[in-house]
C-alpha cells in the first residue's frame, strides 16, 4: 500500500491548546515541512463529553485549518482513553489486574477488551467521526485506537475465556490432555473450574497462561476489528492501522498485521541502544506483512520522559535514527508529539515545539531541514523494498511459552538471543527479514531459527520442505522441545526437526554467568559458550566445533547436517559474539549471501541497507570512516554528489547512492 505522499509529522492534540495557537501551529507547521498530523487521539471526552452528546465543532475547525495550510490526517478513532462519565455508568468497562483487583478510573489502556458496554460505546463513536469525517479532504488515514495493551482477568474475560477454550479444544477431555492437566491432579471436570490465571489463581499449568496470552491479545484484536469493521463499511477506500511498540511482549503482532492495510509502529530507542537492536526492530516490523513497507508514526524528535535516563538526542542524531527507519521499510517519519504539553505526565516528554514555541529552537530546526529533505526523496524510497534472503525466526507464543518456563535457566530472554544473532548478521552487512515460522519461507536461502522452543509441526514440515529445496536452517539449543500447547514431544528435542539436523540432545546444560564453556573450531579459534549447553548426539551430522570444558568436553557443540539439496546446522549453544559471527559468515557465505559491498562486512560503526535499488550508508560511530562502494559511480539522494570506487562518512552522515546511470522513478 503506497500513500499519496511521504507522511512527515505526528501527533498533535489541539484539544490540549486554546484555539489562538490553532493557526499558529499550522503555519510552523508549513515551516516544518509536515504533510500530516495525527489527531484526536485521546480526545474522546471533548468528542462526548457525555453519553450520546457529540461535540465535533473543534474537530470541524482545526481539520479545515489543516486542510487549508496542506496538512492531512491520520484520523485517530480516540478509543484508547475512556472518559470519566464512562466508567462512572459502566464500571464493567474497567479493566482487573492480574492482582484481581479492579482498577479505578484513569491513566489509559483501563478497558477491559470483553466488556460489551466497551465495545458499543467506541464502535458508537468511531461510525460518528466515520461518517462525519470519510469524505474530508484532509483525510489520510485511520489510527484505529493507540498503542494497544494491558490484560484483563475480571469475571467477563474469564466467561469469555472459557467460550474460546470451548472453540479450541472441543471437549474438556481435549483440553486436559493437550494442557497436561494429569500433572498435580489438576484435571478439568467442568468448563466452569477454569479461571483467570491470576497471581492468587493457577500458575502451574504453563498451558494455560499461554493460551491466555493467546485469548487476551485476541480480544484486544477484536475491539480493533470491530473499529476497522465500521471504518471499513463507511470509508472502504481510506487505509486503517494501529500503532505497535516493536518486541512488545503482550500481543501476537504477527495475528495483529493480518487486519491492517498498513503496519505502522512507534520507536522509541534508550539513549544507548545499539544500531543492530534498532534495525532488528524494523525488520520485525517489516517483516510482520513479509517485507511491505511500514510507517513510523511515533520518535521522539529530542528524548523521552519515561526512560531511566532521558537524554537528548544530540544534533544529528534525529536524522540518523530517521534514516534508519527509512532504510529498513518505513514510508513515513512521524513524531510524538507536536507541542510539548503545559501538564500531566507527558509534560517533559520531548515535541517538535518545546516550551516557549519557538522556531529558533534546536530541535524544530533539526525537524524542519529533515522535512526538506524528506519532501525532496521521499518519493522516490516510498514503496521500495529491502531484498533480503535471510530470514530470521520470531514467534510471539514461544516468547510467552518460555517466559514462563521453570527453568532451565532465569536469564533465558528470548527477544535478547534473537537479536545477538540479528546483530551478527546485521554486522556482516546482510539484509534480513524477521519473520514468523509460518511465514512462506520460498524467498529465502538462510533461516535462522534462535530458541524456537515450542515448534509447531507444520511449520517444522514446512521449513524442513525449504531445506530440501536448497536453503540452510541455523537452528539452536533449546529448540524443538514442545508443540504450541506446551507438550513436550515424546521424542525429545529437536522434536520434529531430528532428522532435518541429523542430531538428537540427551541433557541440556544452564550456564551461569561466571562459568561459560568454550567453543573450539578446528584447531585455532575458540570462543565463549554462554548461557545454555546442549549434550548432542549425532545422528548423521558432522561436527564443526566442540566444547572445551566440563564433563561434556570434546561433545559437539556446533553440527551440520546434509538433507535434501540443503544443509541444516544446529548450535548447540550461545557463542560469544564472535563466535556467531564467525558461524554466520560461514553459514551466508555457504549459500553466496553476502554484504552489498565489494569488502563484504562495512567498517566498524557503519550500517549498510540495501533497499530497492538504493544503498544506504550511515555512520553511528565517533570518527569518519571510508567505505569501498560496489563497482560504478553512484549519485547521492540527498546531496546530489557523485561517488565512484569509495566515499567518505562524517560521524552522524547519511548517504542514499544510488548507481548513475539508473533512471531515478518521479516522486
Amino acid at each position: 500500500m503506497k500513500l499519496p505522499v511521504f507522511p512527515y509529522g505526528g501527533d498533535y492534540n489541539p484539544e490540549q491548546w486554546p484555539r489562538e495557537v490553532w493557526e499558529e501551529d499550522v503555519a510552523l507547521m508549513g515551516r516544518a515541512h509536515v504533510n500530516v498530523a495525527t489527531l484526536p487521539v485521546f480526545g474522546w471526552a471533548a468528542l462526548e463529553p457525555e453519553e450520546g452528546r457529540f461535540e465535533f465543532e473543534w474537530l470541524d475547525d482545526i481539520l479545515d485549518r489543516l486542510h487549508r495550510g496542506g496538512v492531512t490526517a491520520c484520523l485517530a478513532t480516540a478509543t484508547a482513553s475512556v472518559p470519566a462519565w464512562l466508567t462512572q455508568r459502566y464500571p464493567d468497562v474497567l479493566v482487573v489486574g492480574e492482582d484481581g483487583v479492579r482498577r479505578k478510573h484513569g491513566n489509559r489502556h483501563t478497558f477491559c477488551p470483553n466488556s460489551p458496554n466497551y465495545r458499543r460505546l467506541a464502535t458508537l463513536l468511531v461510525r460518528k467521526l466515520a461518517e462525519r469525517y470519510g469524505q474530508h479532504p484532509a483525510l489520510l488515514l485511520w489510527h484505529v485506537n493507540n498503542e494497544y495493551g494491558g490484560y484483563c482477568f475480571c469475571d467477563q474475560c474469564a466467561a469469555a475465556f472459557r467460550g474460546w477454550l470451548r472453540a479450541r479444544y472441543g471437549t474438556l477431555a481435549e483440553l486436559n490432555d493437550r494442557w497436561y492437566t494429569s500433572f498435580w491432579g489438576h484435571t478439568y471436570t467442568d468448563w466452569e473450574q477454569i479461571d483467570t490465571p491470576t497471581k492468587n489463581g493457577e500458575h502451574s499449568i504453563q498451558a494455560l497462561k499461554i493460551d491466555y496470552h493467546r485469548f487476551q491479545s485476541e480480544s484486544l484484536l477484536d475491539c480493533y476489528r470491530a473499529e476497522a469493521q465500521v471504518l471499513r463499511e463507511v470509508t472502504p477506500d481510506v487505509p486503517i492501522t494501529t500503532n505497535l511498540m516493536g518486541a512488545f511482549f503482550p500481543l501476537d503482532y504477527h495475528q495483529w498485521a493480518k487486519e491492517m492495510n498498513v503496519v505502522s509502529w512507534d520507536n522509541y530507542p534508550y539513549y544507548n541502544a545499539e544500531p543492530a537492536d534498532v534495525a532488528f526492530a524494523h525488520a520485525l516490523m517489516r517483516g510482520l506483512k513479509e517485507g511491505q513497507p511500514f510507517l513510523l508514526l511515533e520518535q521522539s524528535p529530542s528524548q523521552q520522559n519515561w526512560a531511566p535516563y532521558n537524554r537528548l538526542k544530540p544534533p544529528g542524531q534525529l536524522r540518523l535514527q530517521s534514516y534508519q527507519a527509512v532504510a529498513h521499510g518505513a514510508d513515513s517519519v512521524m513524531y510524538f508529539q507536536w507541542r510539548r504539553g503545559r501538564g500531566g505526565i507527558e509534560k517533559l516528554h520531548g515535541a517538535v515545539m518545546e516550551h516557549g514555541g519557538s522556531p529558533e529552537n534546536r530541535v524544530f530546526r533539526e525537524v524542519a531541514a529533515l522535512g526538506a529533505e524528506l519532501q525532496r526523496v521521499g518519493g522516490e524510497i516510498q514503496g521500495k523494498r529491502v531484498p533480503a534472503r535471510v530470514a530470521v525466526l520470531f514467534d510471539w507464543p514461544n516468547w510467552w511459552g518460555l517466559r514462563y518456563s521453570s527453568g532451565p535457566s532465569k536469564d533465558l530472554d528470548y527477544p535478547k538471543v534473537v537479536r545477538a544473532f540479528f546483530a551478527a548478521l546485521h554486522g556482516l552487512g546482510i539484509q534480513v527479514e524477521v519473520v514468523s515460522p509460518s511465514a512462506d519461507m520460498a524467498p529465502f536461502d538462510v533461516i535462522v531459527a534462535p530458541l524456537l522452543t515450542m515448534l509447531r509441526q507444520e511449520d517444522a514440515d514446512r521449513i524442513t520442505c525449504r531445506v530440501e529445496q536448497g536453503a540452510s536452517l541455523v537452528a539452536t539449543f533449546f529448540s524443538g522441545l514442545t508443540d504450541d500447547t506446551d507438550r513436550v514431544y515424546l521424542e525429545g528435542p529437536p522434536g520434529p526437526w531430528r532428522e532435518v539436523l541429523g542430531i538428537s540432545v540427551e541433557e541440556t546444560d544452564a550456564l551461569p554467568p561466571e562459568l561459560p564453556n568454550g567453543l573450539r573450531w578446528g584447531e585455532d579459534e575458540e570462543h565463549d559458550a554462554t548461557l545454555l549447553a546442549d549434550r548432542v548426539r549425532l545422528e548423521g551430522a558432522e561436527v564443526l566445533a566442540t566444547y572445551t570444558r566440563d564433563f561434556y568436553a570434546g561433545e559437539p557443540a556446533v553440527t551440520r547436517n546434509r538433507h535434501g539439496e540443503g544443509r541444516a546446522y544446529y548450535v548447540a549453544t550461545l557463542p560469544e559474539a564472535a563466535g556467531l559471527r564467525h558461524l554466520i559468515s560461514l553459514v551466508c557465505a555457504e549459500r553466496g549471501v553476502v554484504s552489498p559491498l565489494p569488502d563484504g562486512p562495512p567498517p566498524a560503526g557503519i550500517e549498510v541497507t540495501a533497499r530497492g535499488d538504493l544503498l544506504f550508508l550511515l555512520n553511528y560511530g565517533a570518527h569518519p570512516a571510508t567505505v569501498r562502494l560496489p563497482e560504478g559511480s553512484f549519485v547521492d539522494h540527498l546531496t546530489g554528489d557523485s561517488h565512484a570506487e569509495t566515499c567518505r562518512l562524517e560521524p552522524l552522515a547519511v548517504l542514499i547512492l544510488q548507481e548513475a546511470n539508473s533512471p531515478r522513478e518521479a516522486p
